[in-house]
């Protein structure tokens, strides 16, 4: 992955056909490294959403994809409430998760927002 992100004909934002970037890939698929790597970048924005609506974090919190979603949720940038179009942020696709781990990153990071104001 180094070498490829290495190239300058890489463009690791581009998404395909439904939307999809490589960083969502990234987050749907729990490659915790790779989303790590991509979240070092200025050119990878990690909030894009894709032709549904779903963002990386959306598709993270639907896959119990526990470690890319606390990834996620450390950036202030990623939003918990942009909804899909079926209108579901990721804040509601947590709740629905009944993942206790999920919810509780989620949780962390309102409380830290609300402490923040």
């Amino acid at each position: 992955m180094k070498l490829l992100l290495a190239r300058e004909d890489v463009k690791p934002d581009q998404p395909d056909t439904s939307g999809r970037t490589p960083f969502s890939w990234a987050a749907k698929s729990g490659c915790g490294g790779v989303v790590k790597l991509l979240l070092e970048r200025n050119d990878v924005n990690p909030d894009r959403p894709d032709n549904d609506g779903r963002t990386p974090l959306s598709w993270a919190t639907l896959n119990w994809n526990e470690e890319v979603v606390k990834l996620l949720l450390e950036r202030e940038e990623v939003s918990l409430d942009r909804p899909d179009i079926h209108g579901e942020p990721p804040c509601l696709l947590a709740s629905r998760s009944r993942n206790p781990t999920i919810v509780k990153l989620f949780e962390a990071r309102k409380a830290k927002a609300r402490s923040a104001v």
